[in-house]
């Protein structure tokens, strides 16, 4: 009688070791996925799809600056930016580092990209920048999605 509770146990913790591991996975996956999302919503100015996955008080940490925006905030913020430019290069110059909490609540990723855009200048000719940026996104689990809770941005 010993020796099966002592086999159901070690079955038990298992079987619960692997389901945490495919969890994990999976949380993975819809990280990268968002990742991708982001790149989207870059190239087609989609500034719906890039707020789509922010939480409704994302914590932003960018120039020096601690914010706190809503999501109405964050596209006003963000709409003049997306019209004015557009986006050559938007490639990551490292594997993003993703990081999954035990439980599958939170993740964070660590992005380091290239950006290269064009923008007019006064007279309409079009201006070329090439940027580093590194950054780190925090997400949370929310009614069965992740939503950037926090994003912490440099660039070079």
């Amino acid at each position: 009688m010993r020796i099966n509770l002592f086999v159901l146990l070690f079955w038990l913790t298992f079987i619960a070791g692997c389901s945490r591991k495919i969890d994990n996975e999976t949380a993975r996956q819809e990280i990268i996925q968002l990742l991708q999302q982001e790149r989207k919503a870059h190239f087609d100015r989609n500034v719906d799809l890039f707020v789509s996955e922010f939480s409704d008080s994302m914590i932003s940490v960018n120039k020096g600056k601690v914010t706190m925006n809503t999501p109405a905030e964050n596209k006003k913020r963000i709409e003049p930016y997306f019209s004015r430019v557009k986006f050559i290069k938007w490639d990551d110059l490292a594997e993003p580092l993703i990081r999954i909490s035990d439980d599958c609540s939170l993740a964070y990723a660590v992005i380091q990209k290239e950006v290269i855009l064009t923008y007019p200048d006064t007279s309409g000719k079009p201006l070329y920048d090439t940027s580093y940026f590194a950054w780190t996104s925090i997400y949370r689990k929310q009614n069965g999605e992740w939503k950037v809770e926090c994003n912490v941005s440099t660039n070079k």
